[in-house]
């Protein structure tokens, strides 16, 4: 995985599956993002940026189940 660090500060270390890694890197490297970092960083702070008191609908988790699936991110 490309390592790199946010401009936005610190950072901090997860751990993902390997083969959920292997799986970024091969979106990333067709897509504008620079990193692996980058884009988990990107999706991450996209779903912060809901309010806390808004959760998902059973209909938004369903479609969002299928989109992930759909892309290769979950089986």
């Amino acid at each position: 995985m490309t390592e790199s660090r946010p401009a936005s500060g610190p950072s901090r270390t997860i751990q993902i599956p390997e083969d959920v890694a292997r799986r970024l890197d091969e979106r990333v490297h067709h897509s504008s993002f620079g990193s692996v970092d980058a884009f988990v960083t990107f999706v991450l702070a996209r779903l912060l940026e809901q309010s806390h008191d808004e959760g998902f609908s059973e209909a938004d988790e369903k479609a969002l189940k299928e989109r992930l699936r759909s892309l290769g991110y979950i089986d």
